[in-house]
C-alpha cells in the first residue's frame, strides 16, 4: 500500500519540515516501498529507474535515523560520478537542514585537505566516489569504524564503469553490523552476486521496467550522413522548439563542434564533458537547471543520474556506442512521470549500433524524413521568437528552504580557538534564540559560518553587532553567496 503522506512514516518534525518545503507532495512509489523498510533498518536492495524519486527514498530515512551528536561519519553514499555526488550531497543536505545534518563530499578534483578538513569536523553523512573515498580511508583521514548506513547508488553504473573493485574495497573497510542499500536501474549477473555477498537477507524492491518508462517517450531516429548533422540538427529543433533539451555527443571534441555551430546560430546553449574543470561543469549544470539556456551539448557525462526537471527533448547527435547508454540518455526526459521526446541521428556504419539498441528496448525506433524545407520556414518565426525571450529562471532546489534561513559569516576561528560551542553559548544567550534556531555551524582557519533558522536571521544580526562572542565583539556579517560552500557541496 502507498502512503499518501510523509506524515504516515515515523520522521521527526524537522525532517518533515524540510520534506514540505522542498515540495515533496506525496511518496513516489520507491519511496513508499523503500522507507519503511529503511527505517526498520532492513538491507534492501532496489531495482528502479533513475527519475523514480529513489535519491529521497535513502536520504529521507538515512537523515532520521542518524545521531546528531555523534562526530564521526555514521552514513556512507557512493556514486559513479561527480556530478551525482554533488547531486546526492546537496539532496542530504536539504533534507537534513533543520536537523543540522551536515554532509561531507569526497570526489576527484575537488580539493583534498578542504574534504580532510569537513572530515575532522563534525560529519554525519559522507557522499563520495570510489576512488576518492579509497583515498581518505587509506591516508587516515576518513574513519568509518560509526558507519552504521551504508549506500551503493546506481550500481549497475558503477559495474559499466569498473568500479566493483573498488567497491569492494570499500565494504572490507566497514563495520559488519550495518545496514546496506542498494540501487540499481538494472541487475546484471555481477551486481547480483555483490548483493549475496555482502547484503545480509535483504527486502527486494522493483519499482519499474526500463519499458514502462520508455513509453512515456516518444522515439524517433532520422538517417543522416554526417556533414548533415547541423543541418539537421537546425531543422529538427526549429520544428521541435523545445522548451529544454540535452544534445549528446560521443567525444569532448564533437561537443565542442556542436556548441560552437549552435552559439553561431545565436541559441543559447552550453556544454559538459570530462575535459572541463569540475567547477566549470557545476556552473553549467547549474544553470541549465535554473533555465538560463535552453541546449545543453554532453558526453555522456550527463546521461546518468543528474536531476533536472521539464527537460522536453532529448537529441542523440551521435547514436550511442553503449546500448544501456541510449536508455540512461533518453531517461533524461520523461521525469516523475512526464512525457517526452529522444531523437536519434544515425549515419552510414552505424546500424549494428541501432540493431543493438533495438535489442535491448524490445522495440524499433521509428523512422522518420527530415523535414521539408517548406515546413522549415513556416516554423521558423515561432523559434525564433522564443529562442529570442530572456528564459525563465527557475527556483534553485532548496530556495524556499533557504528563505527563513540566514547565513552569518563570524571574523574569527581556529587561530583565534573559536569552538562551535562558543557561537552556540553566545546566540543561545540573545531573548528569542534557542538550539533549535542554530543550523550548521563552519570553523574554518580564520572565519566562522553559521545558519540562524526559523526567521531569526535579522534579529541575530542586529544583537551581534554590540554582543561580545568568546569575551570580544566580533565582526559579523551576512555571508554572500560564495559562503554557501562551507554549508553545502
Amino acid at each position: 500500500m502507498i502512503n499518501k503522506s510523509f506524515k504516515d512514516y515515523k520522521l521527526g518534525n524537522d525532517i518533515l519540515k524540510a520534506v514540505d518545503m522542498l515540495n515533496f507532495k506525496s511518496p513516489t512509489k520507491v519511496q513508499s516501498e523503500v522507507i519503511p523498510f529503511a527505517l526498520e533498518e532492513k538491507d534492501i536492495v532496489v531495482k528502479s529507474q533513475t527519475g523514480s524519486g529513489k535519491t529521497a527514498a535513502f536520504a529521507i530515512p538515512v537523515c532520521q535515523m542518524v545521531d546528531w551528536e555523534e562526530n564521526k561519519p555514521q552514513a556512507l553514499v557512493i556514486t559513479p560520478t561527480r556530478e551525482l555526488a554533488i547531486q546526492v550531497g546537496e539532496d542530504f543536505f536539504n533534507i537534513g537542514r533543520f536537523k543540522r545534518i551536515k554532509t561531507c563530499p569526497l570526489y576527484g578534483k575537488s580539493p583534498y585537505r578542504r574534504q580532510e578538513r569537513e572530515l575532522r569536523q563534525k560529519a554525519h553523512v559522507v557522499v563520495g566516489t570510489p576512488g576518492r573515498v579509497i583515498d581518505h580511508i587509506e591516508r587516515g583521514t576518513f574513519d568509518t569504524s560509526q558507519i552504521k548506513y551504508f549506500v551503493i547508488d546506481e550500481a549497475d553504473e558503477m559495474l559499466n564503469m569498473g568500479f566493483l573493485e573498488q567497491v569492494e574495497t570499500i565494504i572490507s573497510s566497514l563495520p559488519k553490523d550495518r545496514v546496506t542499500m542498494l540501487f540499481s536501474a538494472t541487475m546484471p549477473s555481477d551486481i547480483q552476486r555483490l548483493c549475496d555477498k555482502y547484503i545480509k537477507e535483504p527486502v527486494y524492491v522493483e519499482i519499474e521496467s526500463k519499458g514502462k518508462a520508455a513509453d512515456r517517450i516518444v522515439q524517433e531516429r532520422y538517417s543522416v550522413c554526417q556533414d548533415d548533422k547541423m543541418e539537421l540538427l537546425r531543422d529538427i529543433t526549429i520544428v521541435e522548439n523545445p522548451d529544454s533539451c540535452i544534445i549528446f555527443c560521443n567525444t569532448k571534441q564533437k561537443v565542442d563542434e556542436v556548441c560552437r555551430g549552435l552559439s553561431r546560430l545565436d541559441y543559447t546553449c552550453d556544454k559538459i564533458h570530462g575535459g572541463m574543470q569540475q567547477s566549470d561543469r557545476l556552473k553549467v549544470m547549474n544553470n541549465f537547471r535554473q533555465g538560463r539556456f535552453r541546449y545543453l551539448v554532453a558526453t555522456d557525462v550527463a546521461a546518468r543520474g543528474i536531476d533536472i526537471d521539464n527537460i522536453t527533448h532529448v537529441i542523440n547527435y551521435d547514436i550511442p556506442q553503449d546500448r544501456e547508454n541510449y536508455v540512461h540518455r533518453i531517461g533524461r526526459t520523461a521525469r516523475a512521470g512526464k512525457t517526452g521526446r529522444a531523437i536519434t541521428f544515425v549515419s552510414r556504419g552505424e546500424n549494428g549500433f541501432l540493431n543493438d539498441i533495438h535489442e535491448y528496448i524490445d522495440k524499433e525506433i521509428v523512422l522518420k524524413e527530415a523535414p521539408q524545407k517548406e515546413i522549415v520556414e513556416s516554423l521558423k518565426q515561432e523559434f525564433e521568437e522564443k529562442i529570442s525571450k530572456r528564459p525563465q529562471i527557475k527556483e534553485e532546489k532548496g530556495a524556499k528552504l533557504s528563505r527563513e534561513i540566514m547565513k552569518l559569516h563570524i571574523n574569527a576561528g581556529k587561530k583565534t580557538k573559536m569552538r562551535p560551542v562558543d557561537i552556540v553559548g553566545t546566540l543561545c544567550s540573545i531573548e528569542g534564540m534557542t538550539a533549535e534556531d542554530i543550523g550548521i555551524i563552519n570553523v574554518l582557519d580564520i572565519s566562522t559560518f553559521v545558519e540562524i533558522l526559523n526567521n531569526k536571521g535579522e534579529m541575530v544580526f542586529e544583537k551581534l553587532q554590540s554582543k561580545p562572542i568568546k569575551g570580544r565583539l566580533r565582526r559579523v556579517s551576512k555571508a554572500d553567496d560564495d559562503a554557501k560552500e562551507y554549508f553545502k557541496i
